[in-house]
């Protein structure tokens, strides 16, 4: 992450401000990890050793830090999709990322209709960080069809779908780790032109 990306205003930020910022994101991942998106913001505080004050300096809004939080793991996932494609051949390049966006996707249930609203906007940095985690799916899953791996009659927004609405479904039965990861592994099977060996 740049200062440009943490900090929009363009004020010259400290480095002790980058560390309080990075310690909120991951506090606040852990938090709604374990609680849900409307957890305590206080709790994602004391999580990160700061005041509640020293957070809505950093985050004004819930919605502006489920944003950032959203947007850095888009990001993360689109970098993620280019190692994976360097390292390993189309379908096992393909299932490794659908199981990583899956559990992006698990974290985060229950955003605020504000949050929705962005990923829709095309004006806000949510949406394009959207459309890159869509072109990544939409690269990943062409090289997988090319390759025979993946059936053909399958398009990205498809994919993104299936594997949201899988990470739904997982986090509101409250499944286990292994009940979840049987689920995922049901709906790459059924992706799947013949079987891929798991990575």
């Amino acid at each position: 992450m740049n200062d440009a990306d943490a900090w929009p205003t363009g004020l010259p930020v400290r480095a002790d401000g980058r560390r309080t910022h990075e310690h909120l994101l991951v506090a606040a991942q852990k938090t709604f990890a374990e609680q849900g998106t409307d957890a305590s913001l206080r709790e994602v505080a004391r999580r990160a050793g700061v005041s509640i004050a020293t957070l809505y300096r950093h985050f004004p809004t819930r919605e502006a830090l489920l944003q950032t939080l959203l947007q850095h793991g888009f990001d993360k996932l689109r970098a993620r999709a280019a190692d994976l494609i360097a390292s390993l051949d189309p379908g096992q390049a393909l299932v490794a990322w659908i199981r990583e966006l899956a559990l992006v996707s698990a974290r985060y249930d229950g955003l605020p209709a504000s949050v929705m609203a962005a990923l829709q906007d095309p004006g806000s940095t949510l949406h394009s960080s959207c459309a890159g985690l869509r072109a990544a799916a939409d690269d990943l899953l062409a090289r997988a069809q090319r390759s025979g791996h993946i059936r053909a009659d399958l398009d990205a927004d498809q994919l993104l779908a299936a594997v949201n609405a899988m990470a739904w479904a997982t986090r509101q039965a409250s499944w286990t780790a292994d009940a979840g990861d049987r689920f995922l592994s049901l709906l790459i099977e059924g992706l799947t032109a013949r079987p891929i060996r798991p990575t």
